[in-house]
């Protein structure tokens, strides 16, 4: 199966000389070409999971596969902007000059709604827009899988749905796979493929979810759906 997949991986923190599980037994698939949805509570393992997956932080047992995965980008929680470049330049960090499509990288910066502030600098961003131009950048390196740690939390509502519905559009056009971490149920239910339910480091459950056109929450299928998953996260 192309994409990554997780097997029996483990991992562990030493406290005052006491190994304290962060991750146990993980084993999970992360299909190519779907967006994966890793949803739980504060310090339940998410970050961790996700920055496992990237390669950020080393495991202490089982093992990571990834077949035919060869740009990787990372979404983190807070923005990692280059205060000294522009929001353009902060966008195409990284990528040669041949690599860069200036045409592909001014739909990416109106896509974020930037397109005013493509020469202004991070300190001249509210906090909103720099997680959108952190955002942009990873679009920009034209990944074949990309993880994202709660990368519209810091948004507001209307720019968070707007957002979200890009990401979709995009996803539709690239294929590209996504593992994407949240702690919000509309927003897993919105975006995910597949949603994985992680608990004290443990997987709880898993859910597969037909890709519908768009996808009506108030539906009585999405209605039932999001009820047992609020059971599963012991939401009152």
């Amino acid at each position: 199966m192309d994409g990554i997949k997780l097997v029996n991986v483990g991992k562990y923190y030493t406290v005052k000389r006491e190994q304290v599980k962060v991750l146990e037994d993980i084993n999970l698939d992360l299909p190519a070409n779907k967006i994966t949805v890793i949803l739980g509570r504060s310090g339940c393992g998410k970050t961790t999971l996700l920055r496992l997956v990237a390669g950020l932080e080393t495991f202490e047992q089982g093992e990571i596969q990834a077949t035919h995965v060869k740009r990787k980008a990372y979404v983190f929680q807070e923005d990692r902007l280059m205060p000294w470049l522009t929001v353009r330049k902060n966008i195409t960090f990284g990528l040669k000059d041949k690599e860069i499509d200036h045409e592909k990288i001014s739909g990416i910066i109106q896509m974020v709604g930037l397109e005013q502030f493509e020469a202004a600098y991070p300190v001249q961003l509210s906090g909103g827009m720099k997680q959108r131009a952190s955002i942009a950048r990873a679009f920009a390196y034209n990944p074949d899988f990309i993880m994202m740690d709660e990368p519209f939390s810091a948004l507001d509502y209307f720019t968070r749905e707007q957002m979200q519905k890009e990401l979709l559009k995009i996803h539709h056009k690239t294929k590209c796979s996504i593992l994407f971490v949240t702690h919000s149920i509309d927003e897993a239910l919105i975006l995910g493929d597949k949603i994985v339910i992680l608990e004290k480091g443990i997987i709880k459950s898993e859910y597969e979810i037909e890709k519908d056109h768009e996808r009506d929450l108030l539906s009585d299928k999405f209605v039932a759906l999001k009820k047992q998953i609020m059971d599963d996260l012991k939401v009152v």
